[in-house]
Order: structure tokens, then sequence, then C-alpha cells
């Protein structure tokens, strides 16, 4: 196990996604714990008020999500300060998508039967984001040999297929299967078939 941690996660640039993808798990996780409690009328939480308007955490989320994302690439992605965006990117980005749904809607979604998507698109991105932390490529590409990846011209044509795939499974409507299908290129080619 500890090999494998060293050479998959703790590899030169995979820690920031790690401490970034934790970050926004768990900044999610306690949102949805506070917003619980404020609607029940329970604990030190309640609702944000600036003039007479609500403030959502959507708000703070995409302040921080901009903050922690040009501090990323100002750090150079390596040290302390790629560690201290990464946290600050992941927090930004769960309260961000915490309200996808409000985001998506433009209207107060979040305890509806719409606000479920809010809940879908975190999950959706937590697992693409724990796909690339544990090696998978996007769009299939590490599946070529070395002498594949050599020639450039087999690589970006086998990038645009799947893209065009997957924006044609997009384009019936089937987003989580086109979103993985980048990934997973056969889900992809799943999604397109299937009706």
């Amino acid at each position: 196990m500890g090999d494998w941690w060293q050479r998959n996660i703790v590899e030169p640039g995979k820690l920031p996604l790690l401490i970034a993808l934790t970050a926004f798990v768990l900044t999610f996780l306690i949102t949805r714990v506070v917003t619980r409690l404020i609607r029940a009328g329970k604990g030190p939480f309640g609702n944000i008020s600036a003039g007479g308007v609500h403030i959502h955490h959507v708000v703070p989320g995409v302040v921080l999500t901009v903050v922690g994302g040009f501090g990323a690439v100002a750090s150079g992605g390596h040290g302390f300060g790629a560690a201290a965006c990464a946290v600050v990117f992941g927090i930004g980005a769960g309260l961000l998508l915490d309200e996808f749904a409000l985001v998506l809607h433009l209207d107060d979604v979040y305890w509806t039967e719409a606000g479920r998507k809010s809940v879908e698109a975190v999950v959706l991105t937590a697992a693409l984001v724990g796909l690339v932390l544990v090696g998978f490529a996007p769009f299939g590409v590490n599946d070529l040999s070395d002498e594949e990846l050599q020639d450039r011209g087999s690589v970006i044509s086998t990038v645009v297929v799947n893209f065009l795939i997957a924006l044609a499974v997009l384009s019936k409507g089937k987003i989580k299967l086109a979103v993985f299908g980048v990934i997973v290129p056969f889900v992809a080619l799943f999604g397109l078939v299937r009706v």
C-alpha cells in the first residue's frame, strides 16, 4: 500500500490535488450538516443577510475558488503555497458546487427535488478528480504505447474522436455518461448507442 501511495498519489504535482479533493469533500459534508441545522433551527448557526438580501454560500465559494485557482497558478504547483491554495480552492469549490442547482436554475431550489443536482455535481466532480488522482488520463490516452505517444498525430486524433463521441452523448442529454466517457471511452460509446 505504501509503495502504491508514494508512486501514484504523492508523486510530484499530485499532492495539491489530493489536498484540494479532501478540502472539497469535507467542505461539502460540513456545509450540508450546517445547512440542515440552520433549517431545523438548531445550533449556533443562522442565515447571513446583508441589506435584506440572503447571502448564499455560493458567493464566498466563488471568491475562494477564484483566489485559490489564481494562487495555485502563481505558486507554480509546488511547496506550501500550492498546498495552501489547494485548500482554499477545495473549500471554494465545495461551497460553490453545493449550490450548483441554485446557479443552474437561478432560483433557490436547495431543498427541492431540483436541488439534488447539487449533490450529483459534487459526487461526479469528486469521482472524476479521484480518477485523475489515481492515474487515469482523460480521453483514454493512458492506454497508448510509448511509440504511439511519440506520434502526436495519433494522440490528437484519439483525443478528438473521444471528445466528439462524448459531445454526441452530451447532445443526447446523457450528461453523466458524457463526462465519464471522457475518462473511459467505452462509457461514451455505450451512451452513444444506448437509446
